[in-house]
């Protein structure tokens, strides 16, 4: 009888004690499941505190393209994406047909162009914030071409794309050392102007410096880029005039910050540019 009694007690003991580890051990999965929820709760608040803006952009190598997953990248969404993020704004990159592109600034369906595009020329035509970058206009022809100068093209087709700055130079739409060339073939898109070259349909393709690098880059020589520069630009963030002036001063001061303490210069050389050449831009054309 006494034993029985040992076993009963034991036994209740044992119960008790599963009972208890059983309680704590609930206690401690549902503090952390509340913590991990407080966690993604902060994130989703921070988040959501950051202000929207939609960002035109053209697929421009290496400025503004997708990459492997799919998601926009370059020097132009880096950039932009620093400078939104520290103004209070979560850019949204949105690919636009370039020769609409202010037709969709001015009914709001983008709220600003970045994707390498020149102020030269444009400056009373948008609310600017800018320069923070320069970029020369160049000229690239295939290696075994006889073109070697500007006097070489007047009899040649070249190939730009669309409302660009190398096609207002060549349609002489611009003060330009260019001469009046045999044919102006302008292409929807990048793509469709390097394929031009490659076929054979036209002679040489404009553009800027970096874009075209990536042509002569994966080319295995078959291309060269001309010495002669018809333009070098001031690259800026447009808006629809007369709006975001708050805005617009507020990037000009931190372009003007990340331009100093070499956050510009680490961007621009990851993709492969000189940082001297398209940060400082000692030889721009200010006009």
């Amino acid at each position: 009888m006494n034993s029985e009694k040992k076993m009963g007690s034991t036994g209740k003991g044992k119960k008790q004690f599963f009972k208890y580890y059983k309680k704590q051990l609930i206690f401690c999965i549902l503090i952390v499941v509340i913590s991990l929820l407080c966690g993604c709760s902060s994130k989703q608040t921070s988040n959501a505190n950051l202000k929207n803006i939609i960002v035109g952009v053209d697929d421009f190598e290496p400025y503004t393209y997708l990459d492997v997953n799919g998601t926009y990248t370059g020097v132009d969404v880096e950039i932009a994406t620093r400078v939104f993020h520290k103004l209070g704004y979560e850019p949204e990159f949105k690919k636009i047909k370039w020769s609409e592109k202010n037709n969709y600034l001015a009914d709001g369906t983008i709220d600003c162009i970045w994707s390498c595009y020149s102020m030269n020329g444009r400056e009373n035509d948008y609310q600017w914030a800018g320069p923070y970058m320069y970029s020369r206009q160049v000229i690239a022809v295939r290696s075994d071409s006889n073109i070697e100068n500007f006097a070489d093209l007047t009899e040649k087709s070249v190939g730009v794309q669309a409302t660009t700055r190398a096609a207002e130079l060549f349609l002489h739409q611009m003060d330009s050392e260019l001469p009046e060339v045999k044919q102006v073939n302008c292409f929807a898109s990048t793509e469709d102007m390097f394929a031009a070259i490659r076929k054979g349909y036209v002679d040489a393709i404009a553009g800027h410096e970096a874009l075209l690098n990536e042509l002569i880059r994966n080319s295995d020589g078959k291309y060269r880029l001309l010495e002669e520069s018809p333009n070098i630009s001031k690259i800026g963030v447009a808006f629809q005039k007369g709006t975001h002036e708050e805005l617009t001063k507020e990037m000009d001061e931190l372009i003007k910050q990340m331009s100093e303490d070499g956050t510009m210069e680490s961007i621009v050389e990851k993709y492969g540019l000189d940082g001297d050449k398209v940060i400082i831009g000692e030889n721009a054309d200010e006009e």
